[in-house]
């Protein structure tokens, strides 16, 4: 189902603040969309307002903890009473962590999960219902990951996230099959992003030598986010069904589909390449 004119559309955008988010505000503003930027960091969207303004779009920022259920639900009935129903929804709000498995403690999967799933959960399940209600052709974009197709060792907690994501949003295809409702679900590659980069999302074995190489192959291999941002305008205005964008994407998905033992194989051969593992 797509939506080829998002002019005067509201778009909601979940960590919005940097990234990936950061972008999309502006890909959808640069269409002309009423922005909904929302984040953890308030002091941030700041800046995200500015920028989307600038480009002659409206923009309302919301501070957010998308891990809340009860935050949730509060400020989507807040979005349904002052502006009405959503016609794009992006769940995009997420952290990493970095580490190996046995090497880190488990008090960082709590968070992940909190943020990274159920951030997804709440968003869909407070803001989809008005969305069928008003009628018409609306959409949602879940982001995933590649890790969620094929991780890299590591980042456990991570791809366990983003595999959940996947899922999720393919039971959400079915169930609303009979709506107006698009689900797109989005799956970056090797994005330069600050996910990699919060030393507080990265277990304490993993040295500094280690994270500078890390850090530099996603400077070297990445890609910037805008590139992820104007594929989710593509994806709302073709109505498409999964997003395969930056670099690898599309070939750990179809390497996949190949040989399981083929792709761990060469995932084990470029972590030990790069050195962080």
């Amino acid at each position: 189902m797509a939506i080829p004119n998002l002019k005067n559309k509201r778009v909601l955008i979940t960590g919005a603040a940097s990234g990936i988010g950061r972008e999309a505000a502006l890909a959808f503003a640069r269409r002309g969309a009423h922005i909904i930027a929302t984040d953890i960091n308030s002091d941030a969207l700041k800046g995200v307002q500015t920028e989307v303004e600038a480009l002659g779009a409206a923009c309302m920022t919301y501070k957010l903890d998308v891990s809340s259920e009860s935050e949730m639900q509060a400020f989507a009935e807040h979005i349904h009473t002052t502006l009405g129903p959503l016609d794009v929804l992006i769940n995009n709000a997420g952290i990493g962590y970095l580490g190996q498995f046995l090497q880190s403690d488990l008090a960082h999967w709590q968070r992940v999960m909190d943020i990274n799933v159920m951030g997804v959960v709440h968003g869909c399940y407070h803001f989809i219902p008005q969305m069928i209600k008003a009628g018409g052709t609306r959409h949602v974009l879940n982001v995933a990951s590649v890790a969620g197709i094929y991780p890299s060792p590591t980042m456990a907690a991570y791809a366990a996230s983003k595999h959940a994501v996947f899922g999720f949003s393919e039971v959400l295809k079915m169930e609303l099959a009979d709506t107006d409702i698009g689900v797109t679900t989005v799956c970056p590659g090797v994005i330069n992003t600050p996910i990699t980069q919060a030393r507080s999302n990265i277990s304490p074995s993993v040295s500094e030598a280690q994270l500078k190489r890390l850090h530099a192959y996603y400077q070297a291999k990445g890609c910037e986010p805008e590139l992820v941002a104007e594929g989710m305008v593509r994806a709302v205005q073709k109505g498409q069904d999964l997003l395969l964008v930056g670099p690898f994407a599309k070939l750990i998905f179809h390497l996949k589909r190949l040989s399981l033992g083929l792709m761990r194989r060469v995932m084990l051969s470029d972590a030990r390449k790069i050195g962080y593992l």
